[in-house]
């Protein structure tokens, strides 16, 4: 456990709540809240959800309109070699 922590377990706690009240303090007196950085990070995700799925879209619609050209001109041409 020592080797894991790199202390022991009561030291580790120790130096994580004095490090927690010192960021703390700085983050508040920044203004963030609690609230306010949970709601960004879920903010954040639903973003990149929302356009994640509108990339994808997009994606499957460059495909579609390729294939609407690649697809007969592709035929045409081995219909062609076909023939020799």
């Amino acid at each position: 456990m020592n080797s894991f922590l790199g202390d022991s377990p009561g030291r580790t706690a120790i130096k994580l709540v004095v490090v927690c009240l010192i960021v703390g303090v700085v983050l508040a007196w920044l203004g963030y809240t609690p609230d306010n950085i949970i709601g960004s990070i879920r903010y954040h995700f639903l973003d990149l959800w929302y356009n994640g799925f509108e990339a994808l879209g997009t994606v499957g619609n460059y495909l579609l309109l390729g294939a609407i050209v690649v697809i007969p001109v592709f035929l045409v041409l081995r219909l062609m070699s076909f023939r020799r």
